[in-house]
């Protein structure tokens, strides 16, 4: 109990740090938002005019604290401001509609890799010096050492532009309404194939093979040793022996992966045009649309703090040594 109050207690505070160093950071920089936004309009607006935009966006009309206070309140009521590249569409509309795009195909990549690695990873172990423990580890190594935004190239330029079975760009097609029915779906599916291979081959590598080193230092135990010679059978002793203890250190990978989840992958979306959260960062970033900067920046900050803590909860389920070490401590 003391574990979890304590892991609650430094995501409350890690949070509250990266809420506050959010808010801090774009105060520091020279000039403010608004300036930025229509230096490339000199002469072209009044002051009145941006004196009116700097109105609207809260900008100069209060001391450094009223601002953190109100920075709160709009924090905890989804009044993340107005986007300047999207003017005058709210910051938290944006992101609405963007974060969905970003889970599915990011998420469900994510979880496929670590799945499908970790299994991988747990059978070549197994079978080690096989075909398989020989050759899918280099091979998936290759793959890993390829930049995204190259594969997502390479990918594009054959399986889009040369031979025309996947689409090059966007979700779906925009001649589509967006619905649950089967035509939509087909074109969703289509579109997301190319990124979703991309970040799974680039992926893929790092859970085959942290898996497959974990295993090995666990079937090296006494414990796997003498349940062995006590005659388990083999599936119970690859996993419910072996495989819970091996993957443990996995989950704190698990965790930054699910973490980055919400960022994408930022290169990946730019080179399919994906309308994903990364897409949209870098075009707030080459907009200096600090709205939107700062609120994906905060949203990325959370999303690793949760993941974090997912973990560390789960932590002290599957590791006996967490819960034990914490009763001992206590006494």
């Amino acid at each position: 109990m003391r574990y979890v109050i304590n892991r609650f207690g430094f995501f409350v505070l890690s949070l509250w740090a990266a809420i506050t160093i959010n808010f801090i950071l774009p105060r520091l920089m020279p000039g403010n938002p608004a300036d930025a936004m229509f230096a490339k309009f000199q002469g072209q607006l009044t002051p009145a005019a941006i004196d009116a935009m700097k109105k609207a966006y809260g900008i100069g009309q209060s001391n450094l604290w009223q601002q953190y206070m109100d920075y709160l309140h709009g924090l905890f009521t989804f009044n993340w401001g107005l986007s300047f590249m999207q003017y005058p569409t709210p910051v938290s509309d944006i992101i609405k509609s963007s974060v969905p795009w970003t889970l599915g195909l990011v998420g469900i990549s994510t979880l496929i890799s670590v799945f499908l690695g970790t299994t991988l990873g747990v059978y070549i172990s197994w079978k080690r010096k096989g075909l398989l423990d020989n050759t899918l580890p280099i091979v998936s190594m290759i793959f890993q050492a390829m930049p995204y935004f190259w594969m997502a190239l390479l990918f594009v330029f054959i399986f889009g532009f040369k031979l025309e079975w996947f689409p090059l760009s966007h979700g779906y097609d925009p001649s589509l309404t967006p619905g649950w029915n089967g035509s939509f779906l087909y074109s969703m599916l289509s579109h997301a194939f190319l990124p979703g291979l991309t970040l799974l081959l680039g992926s893929l590598s790092g859970w085959i093979v942290g898996m497959r080193n974990n295993m090995i230092n666990t079937l090296g135990e006494d414990y796997v040793t003498f349940a062995e010679a006590k005659g388990v059978r083999t599936s119970r002793l690859m996993f419910s022996y072996a495989a819970r203890n091996a993957i443990l250190p996995q989950l704190t990978s698990f965790a930054i992966a699910i973490g980055n989840v919400v960022s994408g992958s930022i290169l990946t979306e730019q080179v399919f045009s994906y309308p994903g959260i990364g897409n949209q960062l870098t075009s707030a970033v080459t907009s200096q649309d600090f709205p939107m900067i700062q609120a994906s920046f905060l949203l990325i900050a959370i999303s690793v703090l949760v993941a974090n803590l997912i973990v560390d909860l789960l932590y002290s389920r599957l590791d006996p040594r967490i819960r034990t070490g914490g009763l001992s401590h206590e006494g």
